[in-house]
């Protein structure tokens, strides 16, 4: 199970690095949302969850870490208002300079 796990944590991270190196701004957008899904699978895997143990200290000995789920839910709705940001300025952009480039300029073909 760790290794599926830390497989696709590491194609989630590549992927999300690949795509924010791109020139456009969906794609970097996408890389965004596909690094901090890392980072919360990444968090969640290390709050090391456990089932059936109360989230209760004091209750019983054995007891769950609520800690990780709080952050990863709290990640959640940041990263989601997040997206919801950066796509509505990268429409307001892509309206205003008629291009859809991060540096707002289309690449030269002849500099190729």
């Amino acid at each position: 199970m760790e290794l599926i796990l830390a497989v696709v944590l590491g194609i989630l991270t590549a992927s999300g690095v690949y795509l924010l190196l791109r020139g456009r701004t969906f794609s970097v957008i996408l890389g965004l949302t596909l690094l901090s899904h890392a980072v919360n699978v990444f968090l969640f895997a290390m709050g090391r969850l456990k089932t059936g143990s109360p989230a209760l200290i004091g209750v019983v000995d054995d007891y769950a870490d609520p800690l990780p789920q709080a952050l990863v839910l709290t990640a959640i709705v940041i990263g989601f208002a997040m997206t919801a940001f950066t796509v509505v300025l990268a429409l307001k952009a892509a309206v205003e300079l008629r291009s859809d480039h991060v540096d707002g300029e289309a690449p030269n073909e002849d500099r190729l």
